[in-house]
């Protein structure tokens, strides 16, 4: 653009000066010529670097995903093929099954073992608080068996007594005492029957409370109203499941596999430092860096254009998303010793701008590690926008020329 606006200009002077000679061409004028598309051009740059704003550093960023399996075993199929698109959710690669398989079925058993037991110590709880039950009504029987003969018995001694007073003061019979001590041995027998019975009856109460307190320790608490025992194996039972899911590795996200050096009979460990292979997203973002003295007019919104070199001639639409005013120079590393000054400063690192591709440009492919040339439009000057777009044009067709001898 700086060689069309020059020419342009030189046209205009061989025009006035030379052809049609409107104007003195002398030492003046010359040095006048000369000053004016300088301290024009100076001008317009300088402006242009404010209002719009340009760098060679357009970069396209894409997720990488090192895919590691959650379980370990021998790989039986790797049903990806590198550099060929996948959907999300398709298969990258399995794993035997096998033992996590039988792990799976011994749990599932151990599962119904573990209800049958819970349902048998139901029932023997039950019986257990049956016999509790009936010992609690036999010792409330056999106590008031206990009341009710002591108070015949305390009654029976009362008459005996009475009855030798009576024979001693000759006023009553032999006969009736001998009848009252009788009834008395026959009461005390039977007092001494009712108290072994109720001790008979608390002893039995006592063995059946043992019992079912043994029963309920062996059904122990509940989770989830399930029994212990059984929602232990339940929840093993579910890893496991999931651990036999996860044989079968997909693919996270829409994209495609890298460096696929993974073979049948390779073995597999869930270890982050070695996965099995690198997955790229199809999902990207665009960074373009700039000098730190440079983005004070830049605000989100602002419209945007990118040029990459995978993409001759082609000018790219986007918008401003964020400035990233974060980098590696604004931080200090957690050390136990001072930070060293140094003697100079260090040149300024750039900060980056997040851009986001207009959506007409959806289905253009854009590389990992795609590199260009951009600019930003602010919302000043717009006037001298349009020669920072001739220059951005240019420069996707100079991209077309391949500047090597071999």
């Amino acid at each position: 653009m700086d060689a069309i606006i020059l020419a342009v200009y030189s046209f205009f002077v061989w025009f006035i000066f030379i052809k049609k000679k409107w104007l003195p061409w002398n030492t003046t004028s010359q040095v006048i010529v000369v000053i004016i598309p300088v301290v024009g051009l100076t001008i317009l740059i300088l402006l242009m670097n404010v209002f719009a704003p340009s760098t060679a550093d357009v970069r396209v960023i894409k997720y990488v995903v090192n895919v590691v399996p959650q379980v370990k075993g021998k790989v039986i199929e790797v049903a990806v093929e590198p550099n060929r698109p996948v959907k999300k959710g398709d298969v990258l690669f399995r794993i035997d099954p096998t033992p996590y398989q039988l792990q799976v079925n011994a749990l599932e058993a151990q599962l119904a073992n573990a209800v049958g037991t819970s349902k048998e110590l139901e029932e023997q709880a039950a019986g257990a608080q049956a016999q509790v039950a009936q010992a609690t009504a036999a010792i409330e029987q056999a106590t008031a068996r206990v009341r009710e003969v002591s108070a015949r018995t305390e009654l029976a001694r009362l008459r005996v007594a009475q009855n030798r007073e009576l024979v001693a003061t000759g006023a009553g019979n032999k006969f009736d005492l001998e009848q009252a001590e009788t009834t008395l041995k026959e009461l005390e027998g039977q007092l001494d029957g009712a108290r072994s019975s109720e001790a008979q009856a608390r002893a039995a109460q006592v063995q059946a409370s043992a019992s079912q307190r043994q029963v309920a320790q062996r059904l122990g608490a509940k989770s989830n109203g399930e029994y212990a025992q059984v929602a232990q194996v339940r929840a093993q039972l579910e890893n496991a499941k999931w651990e036999l899911s996860q044989t079968t590795v997909t693919a996270p996200a829409n994209g495609y596999a890298i460096n696929v050096q993974l073979r049948p009979g390779t073995m597999t460990a869930a270890f982050p430092i070695t996965p099995a292979l690198t997955f790229v997203e199809d999902e990207f973002q665009v960074i373009a860096l700039f000098g730190q003295n440079e983005l004070h007019q830049v605000a989100p919104g602002n419209l945007a254009e990118i040029t990459l070199r995978t993409h001759p001639g082609e000018v790219l639409k986007a918008t401003v998303d964020s400035i990233i005013w974060a980098q590696g120079q604004g931080q200090v590393a957690m050390s136990n010793t001072l930070p060293t000054t140094g003697m100079q400063p260090l040149p300024p690192n750039r900060f980056p701008v997040k851009l986001t591709i207009d959506p007409k440009h959806k289905d253009l492919f854009l590389a990992a590690g795609a590199t260009g040339e951009g600019a930003i439009y602010t919302d000043h000057a717009k006037a001298i926008h349009v020669i920072r777009m001739v220059f951005l044009r240019v420069g996707a067709k100079v991209n077309y020329l391949v500047l090597k001898l071999h």
